[in-house]
């Protein structure tokens, strides 16, 4: 599997599919705080499989399209973080 350059964040994803639907109402359906919304659809927090779970219930998507699209994301962004001291373990 290849690795997207820059990929987005899911909430960036999310906040298409809302298209005119507000936060509240959304997180209302999902059945999780408005709080907990906003914090995906802002970047600030990741999708839990959980939320996968919900996301995929509610969009008519799979689970696996968003926690992949956040595994994506995050090894982007660990990918940019220089590691020093790392030795091999296998040959």
């Amino acid at each position: 599997m290849t690795r997207m350059h820059n990929p987005p964040h899911p909430g960036e994803v999310i906040r298409e599919y809302l298209g005119d639907m507000t936060v509240t109402e959304a997180a209302s359906r999902l059945s999780v705080s408005r709080v907990t919304l906003q914090r995906v659809v802002d970047g600030a927090a990741g999708v839990s499989p959980d939320m996968a779970y919900r996301l995929g219930t509610a969009l008519r998507t799979s689970p696996e399209l968003w926690a992949g699209m956040q595994l994506q994301y995050d090894l982007y962004q660990a990918g940019k973080i220089k590691r020093t001291n790392v030795e091999r373990i296998a040959a």
